[in-house]
């Protein structure tokens, strides 16, 4: 390994798509393809010695899906400026440091392996509360108080569980947090089937496989289908250039042919 550098090795499974992300973020992050302001992501992703090129071109809909969620978490905090948020398997996610929210709690929940690794590489924040467990172990909501207000981020991880799994956990989420709100990103049932398959990106990287699927229509109907879910709201990614603008025009990404073919990411609120 290179002197000086952190080993990203320490991760698989799973848990290893978080360095994936980080690589196809970081790429987007400078550059004449800029997507996202983001230079957290830089510094990380330089930080730890890996074998990127196993990820083969870097694409931007990580770059795009994290500017989606700051959006929602940002509209959230600027209605309860005092409220928590939580991140579920929040890997190397950097959004902490691009929102620059100093009166907002941050409590950052995976796994303990990926825990370590990013205390090792990100700085530490008072604000941000490490929580070395699984997002489906509800202990990381022991002490979080929902009074003023608590907004979950599931960014890049129902997918890859079955769907009764990330189905109970949102419903846990509305009845621990009312007032609060969630975001989450869903991929299409053929990208489901695709990746369950096997899909092989490089020879020398496979896709974990993703069972649980959601359309965005479907997400748009969790207000009727999960108590304490008082709205649910499809939105789209922002404005880019290639096949991705079709994520973030809305007579394209809501036709009946595209709609329950992309990915899709779905913003609840809970009920008081």
């Amino acid at each position: 390994m290179t002197s000086g550098l952190i080993d990203g090795n320490t991760l698989d499974g799973v848990s290893s798509t978080t360095l994936y992300t980080l690589h196809n973020r970081a790429a987007f992050a400078d550059g004449p393809d800029k997507v996202i302001d983001d230079p957290m992501a830089l510094r990380v992703r330089d930080a730890i010695e890996y074998d990127w090129s196993k990820f083969g071109t870097p694409v931007a809909a990580a770059a795009l899906r994290a500017r989606t969620f700051d959006s929602a978490v940002s509209a959230y905090l600027a209605s309860r400026p005092h409220a928590s948020v939580v991140a579920l398997g929040e890997g190397l996610q950097t959004a902490y440091w691009r929102l620059g929210r100093p009166d907002t709690t941050w409590y950052s929940v995976d796994l303990e392996p990926v825990m370590e690794l990013r205390a090792r590489v990100l700085p530490r924040e008072d604000r941000i509360v490490p929580v070395a467990a699984s997002a489906f172990d509800l202990t990381w909501a022991d002490g979080i108080d929902p009074e003023p207000g608590v907004f979950v981020s599931a960014e890049g991880l129902l997918m890859y569980f079955d769907e009764p799994t990330a189905m109970d956990l949102i419903t846990r989420c509305a009845e621990l947090f009312p007032g609060g709100g969630m975001i989450f990103d869903s991929i299409p049932e053929w990208l489901s089937r695709k990746t369950v398959a096997g899909v092989k990106l490089t020879e020398h990287y496979t896709m974990p496989a993703m069972p649980f699927s959601m359309t965005s229509s479907r997400g748009r109907s969790l207000a009727d289908e999960i108590p304490g879910v008082a709205s649910a709201t499809d939105v789209l990614f922002p404005a880019h250039k290639g096949a991705w603008k079709f994520n973030s025009m809305p007579l394209v990404a809501d036709s009946p042919l595209f709609r329950n073919r992309r990915t899709s990411v779905t913003v609840l609120r809970f009920a008081a």
